[in-house]
């Protein structure tokens, strides 16, 4: 853990080279600055980056993907210009490996299958809703699910994604009856959680680094606190077997 200059908060780093940093964003924050003064973790890595490096002017950082703000878990983002090119070319390709943790309201039936849904945004409410069949202005999405455990009438899930779309395991989850825990906007029951705060973690990230050309994986588990700490370390040992997904391997 480091901590970023000027009051920022503490930084989780995953993994860093000359090209890359990999981070843990944590839950409630934004990926980016919206213009609501926020705190988000592209600034916040910057500053943490200026601190430690003692560099001089601006701090390039490229954000090549993101995450929800009531999401939290691992994070790549680009050092150089070069690695942010190429790494959203490999999300643009779907070569970009995402899987992630959930823990859903209900238990998920049949325990493990592959949803596709057309979303269509509502940029007026931020929300999200998910049809069956296509429609005009919605985007079709795509993830697999399997569950790794179940108790007291919740899910662990393991997610792997096929698109990338926004809220889409929350989007898709809720439109099976298992919405996220904590995820009120989608149809969770009411909680001592924050209003932007869900049960969703970004555990594993596989994807060719941008340079070196090997095959790199970043993993992250949830802290054991909230609705995550009631899950037994089976339960763990389970959910962090379901990555990196089938196929996923292009060493």
């Amino acid at each position: 853990m480091t901590a970023a200059g000027g009051g920022a908060p503490a930084i989780e780093v995953l993994y860093e080279d000359k090209h890359l940093i990999a981070v843990v964003k944590p839950p409630g924050m934004l990926s980016q600055a919206d213009g609501s003064g926020a705190p988000d973790i592209l600034t916040a890595v910057k500053a943490d980056l200026k601190a430690r490096y003692g560099k001089p002017g601006n701090v390039f950082l490229g954000l090549v993907h993101r995450l929800d703000r009531p999401a939290g878990g691992a994070m790549l983002l680009a050092k150089t210009s070069k690695a942010a090119s190429r790494l959203s070319e490999a999300v643009r390709n779907r070569t970009f490996v995402k899987g992630y943790i959930a823990c859903t309201e209900g238990v998920p039936s049949p325990r493990e299958a592959t949803l596709v849904h057309y979303l269509r945004k509502d940029p007026r409410t931020n929300t999200v809703t998910a049809h069956s069949r296509p429609l005009p202005d919605a985007k079709e999405a795509s993830l697999s699910y399997s569950v790794v455990a179940a108790s007291g009438g919740r899910a662990l899930v393991a997610v792997h994604l096929h698109t990338g779309r926004p809220h889409q395991i929350r989007v898709q989850m809720a439109a099976i009856g298992c919405p996220l825990a904590g995820d009120r906007k989608y149809g969770a029951p009411g909680s001592a959680w924050a209003h932007d705060t869900a049960a969703l973690w970004s555990a594993y990230i596989g994807v060719v680094h941008p340079v070196a050309k090997e095959w790199l994986e970043i993993r992250s588990l949830p802290p054991r606190e909230g609705v995550w700490a009631s899950w037994p370390d089976s339960a763990w040992a389970a959910a962090a077997g379901a990555f990196p997904p089938e196929g996923a391997g292009m060493r």
